[in-house]
């Protein structure tokens, strides 16, 4: 008889996925956004990482960049600046398409620089879970850069949706304004 009760609150599975479905929605929409903008950001990483690759003044900066830090060698140096070239066209493209579209409700359709430095902020957390995996899967798996590089995308996704939807585009409780009358 203590089942028949629960199944009237909204605890019970059903009620608590039809309360959750507009967060279901609005990930299957950042979702959307994403492969947009992950397009972007592979394309402009390949790319950038093509250039780099043709570059001897690029080639002679990674090769300096890894006998100073002695922390990388110079392909992995080329990885993380190919990957930090398509991150910053990608991240601007990403918060105008959310501010737009998957959180329109949230900022108002708005672009403030406010709201983007913090977008940009939290998404350097995304980044840094795209780089280390990216750098891992080809440094120490041994994959292909493409596999890696899909791999570090979904990744990134989940810690970038996390934040942006508990962090940056939060929703903001407004005080009530007083206004000197009674109901």
């Amino acid at each position: 008889m203590a089942f028949v009760p629960r199944l009237l609150t909204l605890q019970f599975w059903p009620f608590a996925a039809w309360r959750y479905r507009a967060l279901s929605l609005k990930a299957m929409t950042f979702a959307f956004v994403g492969v947009i903008n992950t397009l972007v950001d592979y394309s402009m990483f390949l790319l950038a990482r093509l250039a780099l690759s043709r570059s001897e003044g690029a080639l002679a900066f990674f090769d300096s960049v890894s006998v100073s830090c002695r922390c990388a060698d110079p392909t992995t140096v080329g990885l993380i600046v190919a990957n930090m070239m398509s991150f910053s066209v990608a991240v601007t493209g990403s918060y105008i398409l959310n501010s737009s579209i998957t959180f329109a409700a949230e900022s108002g359709r708005k672009l403030r620089w406010r709201a983007y430095l913090a977008f940009l902020a939290s998404n350097i957390l995304g980044w840094t879970a795209n780089t280390t995996t990216l750098v891992f899967a080809a440094q120490v798996l041994l994959l292909p850069v493409w596999v890696a590089k899909a791999i570090a995308v979904v990744a990134s996704f989940v810690v970038n949706f996390s934040m942006s939807h508990f962090v940056v585009f939060r929703v903001r409780h407004r005080p009530a304004i007083d206004t000197g009358k009674d109901a």
